[in-house]
Parts: C-alpha cells; sequence; structure tokens
C-alpha cells in the first residue's frame, strides 16, 4: 500500500479529507496520512480507539511515535490522557488500549535502528515549554537526523520551513496558512526538502506539533 509515498511532492491532508478506515483489531479506526507497505509499514496515521478498545501485546521493531490528541491512551497499566508525547524506539513493545476511548497521532517504522531513548512527557505542563525566538516551544526530542516540538504562534506568526531537511506538521489548534492553502485543527502537512512554502499561523494563531530534518532521508529510503 501507498499513500502519499511521493516523499519529493508536498502533501497536506485538511480534515475534510479524512478517511477513517478499520484497523485488523476491532474498535480501532484510523486515517491513514502517509503509508509504504502493508500491515507492517512506514506509516503516519491519526488513530481513534473506541471506549474499551485494545491491541494484543505486540513488538515494534521500527520504532513508534504517539502524540495523545484526546481522551486517554494506556500502555498496560500506564495510562496517558490527551498531551502527552510518547516515543518507543525499535525493539520495544507494549500491550495498548483505551477505556475512555482516545484519539492518537502515531507514526510508525520512522526511527533510526540505533534509537534506544524512550520517551514520556506531559506537553501539558507549563515546565515543558520555554520561548525560542519569541515563540513558545516544547521540545520533544533531537537528535542529528530529527528535531520534534510543539510550538504555540500568534495570530499572523510565520513559522520557517527546513527547506534542507524537509518539513512535517500536525495543526493542533486555530489553523495554519500554507502558500494560500487554509490548513483546519487537525489538518497533516508534508513539505519536502527544497520546498520554500509560507507558513504562518491564521488571525486567531496556533499550536502545532513540528518535525523537521526527517525527510532529507525519507527521500532517499523510500
Amino acid at each position: 500500500m501507498r499513500i502519499n509515498a511521493d516523499f519529493s511532492r508536498r502533501a497536506i491532508v485538511t480534515p475534510s479529507q479524512h478517511q477513517w478506515v478499520a484497523s485488523p483489531q476491532g474498535g480501532v479506526e484510523r486515517v491513514m496520512l502517509d503509508r509504504v507497505g502493508a500491515e507492517k509499514a512506514r506509516a503516519t496515521s491519526i488513530v481513534r480507539y473506541a471506549p474499551d478498545s485494545w491491541f494484543p501485546h505486540h513488538p515494534h521493531p521500527g520504532g513508534e511515535e504517539i502524540l495523545v490528541l484526546s481522551g486517554t491512551f494506556s500502555e498496560g497499566d500506564a495510562h496517558f490522557p490527551a498531551g502527552w508525547y510518547l516515543r518507543n524506539p525499535p525493539g520495544s513493545s507494549h500491550q495498548p488500549s483505551s477505556g475512555e476511548g482516545a484519539l492518537i497521532f502515531v507514526k510508525l517504522w520512522q526511527m533510526q535502528p540505533d534509537d534506544r531513548q524512550s520517551v514520556r512527557i506531559d506537553t501539558l505542563d507549563p515546565a515543558a515549554w520555554s520561548h525560542q525566538d519569541g515563540r513558545q516551544v516544547c521540545r520533544l526530542f533531537s537528535s542529528a537526523v530529527e528535531q520534534v516540538s510543539l510550538q504555540r504562534l500568534a495570530a499572523h506568526e510565520v513559522l520557517p520551513a527546513d527547506p534542507d531537511g524537509g518539513t512535517e506538521l500536525l495543526v493542533l489548534s486555530g489553523e495554519m496558512m500554507v502558500d494560500d492553502q487554509r490548513c483546519d485543527s487537525r489538518s497533516w502537512i508534508r513539505l519536502p526538502v527544497g520546498d520554500r512554502a509560507q507558513i504562518s499561523a491564521g488571525e486567531h494563531g496556533a499550536a502545532v506539533y513540528l518535525k523537521t530534518g526527517h525527510l532529507a532521508a525519507a527521500a532517499v529510503e523510500v
């Protein structure tokens, strides 16, 4: 399966384009944003857990990155409400579930093979935020090949893209403009290496998940 699999092209999926597809496990659905492969694939998705839904215990050979958007996501006896950011490195395993239901943003098979860092960050904790270039920034992960953060932007504030390493965004609240295209909350945006789009917040500001640097390797590998 190949969905937005040409990493040399710009890809934008707005909420009006979301198509919910059932997963192999009952009660769990997903919107496939990009995907290269079958069920065990390099994939970026928005995943919806119905109340009392779960997956059997399983490994993640390529790692898994999760941002909890709403509800509560659980791994065994550990429970992560909206706002938590998780990184499960290659070779990890877990049994995910949700008692009350949850909506999560998930990236699979997109970590470096030697990444061994497990991350758990409550992004609703004010102590997780700092000021950078006049913006509020919550740093989530940084390495030689990728930088991940949440960022809060004022009305019409410009967010610099990374034309050398590529830029990926999930709009968490408010709206973003990519050149002349409006992207409402829950829009996903992937700008390839070399794309110098003008990215800015809408008239009421915005909060975004931002990943940069990672698409240079993806463009070579896929």
